[in-house]
């Protein structure tokens, strides 16, 4: 997987990650990223997903309702949020490759409390990569890459390709937490 741990730590950005990479390197890092997921659940349980585990530190200021600002995630919970973003950027991107560059998001994501099941964390994972290798084949094949957005403060603006992996980048920054709800969860059952 691309290092998007240099971006967080400000050593890089997503920019610079992008230079070179083609749309081939595009499906390659979804399906590198959505097999590494689904290696890091591949062991849990319907109760794991579920499992409310120990986060002190939650805070999500763009919880839909106050009351779930600072609520633990649980592995469904991730999974569908993971899974939304990563899709909002491979969506945004098909558009900016075909020269489109339109103000507002394009985000769809289903609710978290209707994800019990290990089962439908797979089955979401499995769309999710579907849908993002799907928006790949909306790709000319000559992208409008001069077509950019601005990025995050203080970083490049992005084209296609750098916006793509900006959903991957987000995908990358919930592993180790998913690790650690993983982790708690198998805990508890033991």
């Amino acid at each position: 997987m691309l290092d998007f741990a240099a971006v967080r730590r400000g050593e890089k950005s997503i920019a610079d990650l992008a230079v070179g990479l083609s749309v081939g390197d595009l499906r390659d890092l979804t399906n590198e990223m959505v097999d590494h997921q689904l290696a890091q659940i591949a062991q849990a349980t319907d109760g794991d997903v579920v499992f409310s585990p120990s986060d002190p530190g939650a805070d999500d200021p763009y919880a839909a309702a106050e009351t779930d600002r600072n609520i633990s995630w649980n592995l469904g919970h991730l999974i569908v949020h993971v899974t939304a973003s990563s899709e909002e950027g491979a969506f945004l991107a098909a558009e900016m490759a075909r020269g489109i560059l339109r103000e507002g998001r394009s985000r769809s994501e289903i609710p978290w409390q209707d994800v019990t099941t290990i089962a439908q964390c797979r089955q979401r994972l499995e769309e999710s990569r579907r849908m993002r290798l799907a928006s790949l084949d909306v790709w000319p094949d000559q992208p409008y890459l001069d077509v950019t957005v601005t990025g995050r403060p203080n970083t490049p603006s992005l084209n296609a390709i750098g916006r793509f992996l900006r959903g991957l980048s987000h995908d990358a920054s919930h592993l180790e937490q998913i690790d650690e709800v993983v982790r708690q969860a198998k805990a508890a059952r033991n």
